[in-house]
C-alpha cells in the first residue's frame, strides 16, 4: 500500500487537473471539464517516485518527532549564553546526538 494517493500523482503531473477517481482506483478515473487524460503509466511512474522520495525521508520524520523541544533548546542555550551554566545545555547536546545516531540518514 503507498503512503501517496493516485490524486497526489495527478497533481504533481498537472497541477491543474480535474477529475474524480473511484475506489481508489487508477482504472476508474474520469478526466472533467477537458483535463487531458493522465496516462495510467504516468499516474503509477510518478506515485512510484514520489513514494520512494516519501521512503528516503522516514528519517526525517522520525528525527523531527524525537529531538529535544525548540523550548529545551532556548532554555538551554540561555541558560549557558546568559547565566554561565552549561549543565542544560551539555544535556540538550547529548540528546540532540543521541537522536542523530539513532535515526541515520542512510
Amino acid at each position: 500500500m503507498s503512503d501517496i494517493r493516485l490524486e497526489q500523482a495527478i497533481k504533481e503531473i498537472n497541477q491543474n487537473a480535474e477529475f474524480s477517481i473511484r475506489e481508489k482506483d487508477v482504472d476508474k478515473i474520469t478526466w472533467l471539464n477537458g483535463t487531458n487524460p493522465i496516462s495510467k503509466t504516468d499516474i503509477l511512474a510518478k506515485q512510484a517516485e514520489l513514494q520512494t522520495a516519501y521512503d528516503n525521508n522516514a528519517y526525517a520524520r522520525k528525527r523531527a518527532m524525537e529531538y529535544p523541544s525548540i523550548k529545551d533548546f532556548m532554555e538551554a542555550y540561555t541558560e549557558k549564553e546568559i547565566g554561565g551554566n552549561s549543565t542544560k545545555w551539555d544535556a540538550y547536546v547529548i540528546k540532540y546526538n543521541k537522536v542523530r545516531s539513532d535515526n541515520p540518514k542512510w
